[in-house]
């Protein structure tokens, strides 16, 4: 039976305990190692939010994960994806046979372990940690075996004798792990050409469709949370998608075709300037010249009169 009230892991040493695994060596940071771990009976459904931050690898089949908006599974060999605190996983085990020995791990950190260093500064620019569960990371053997030898590091050092320098060595560590995962996220947007590109048709679609509507008087230019709502995919995936292929990011991209539209209006149409703004869902119509002209390097009216 589906427990719908979510569970709150406040500590790391609490997840070990839900998993019948023993206390973690360190309080603040540990490896799990999914071969060691018992899984829920089939038809069964838990709702975990954490209070750490998780990076997990992972491949069972008969289990599910909804991590975001959509259910994944982790039938496909090196997925990798991100939790920050806060967050909400709901864990599902269907009717489906379960492996003996499920493979991957789980990265746990708790804030307090990176509090004042440098990570704790910069964890944030890493956008994956945002990103819903459609958006994983899915590795090449090479990959999977680069990020491997990471987290044995990382294990090796806090299975030592702590010392003044081991804090510093694991959060080096774990830099590099999070630098390799965003050269890997880069590489994915390339390799995964036709994915990005339906992704690119059907932006192009609902803002073609939103720009030829009645949207743009009532309620203004789409937000870009309004576009990566509709695509179902978060708004980091979306910018670090589009700057990748089209150089551009979501908002620089509706304003292109905002000007598109503009141009259109102002070469084919008698309408004033004041009147094009107005459609365009600008209330004033200088906050629409000084756009266009920003964009264009010409005022609404100078690029009307170049086709005279």
């Amino acid at each position: 039976m589906a427990n719908t009230e979510p569970q709150r892991i406040k500590s790391i040493s609490e997840y070990h305990r839900i998993l019948g695994l023993s206390k973690p060596e360190h309080p603040l940071i540990s490896i799990i190692n999914f071969g060691a771990v018992e899984h829920g009976q089939r038809n069964s459904s838990i709702h975990l939010v954490f209070d750490v931050y998780a990076i997990v690898l992972k491949r069972m089949k008969g289990i599910k994960y909804k991590y975001g908006q959509q259910h994944y599974d982790f039938e496909d060999d090196g997925a990798l994806f991100f939790m920050s605190p806060n967050q909400v996983l709901n864990v599902e085990v269907i009717e489906q046979k379960i492996p003996e020995k499920p493979s991957g791990w789980i990265l746990l950190i708790h804030p307090d372990f990176i509090w004042n260093t440098s990570l704790a500064k910069n964890i944030k620019k890493y956008e994956f940690f945002d990103y819903y569960v459609n958006e994983a990371l899915f590795l090449s053997e090479k990959e999977e075996t680069t990020l491997n030898g990471i987290i044995e590091n990382i294990q090796q050092e806090y299975h030592s004798n702590i010392d003044n320098f081991s804090k510093q060595i694991i959060i080096t560590h774990i830099e590099n792990l999070l630098t390799y995962c965003e050269r890997y996220y880069n590489r994915q947007f390339i390799t995964r050409e036709k994915d990005n590109h339906q992704i690119l048709s059907r932006l192009e679609e609902l803002l073609t469709d939103y720009f030829n509507s009645d949207d743009l008087v009532s309620k203004g230019l789409p937000t870009v949370q309004y576009i990566s709502e509709k695509l179902n995919i978060s708004s980091s995936y979306l910018g670090s998608l589009l700057r990748v292929l089209t150089g551009q990011n979501t908002q620089q991209h509706i304003h292109s075709k905002l000007i598109e539209k503009a141009k259109e209006k102002l070469s084919t149409t008698d309408l004033m300037v004041s009147e094009i703004a107005y459609g365009l869902g600008f209330e004033h119509s200088q906050a629409f010249s000084r756009l266009f002209k920003s964009k264009t390097n010409q005022s609404p009216l100078e690029f009307r009169q170049s086709f005279n």
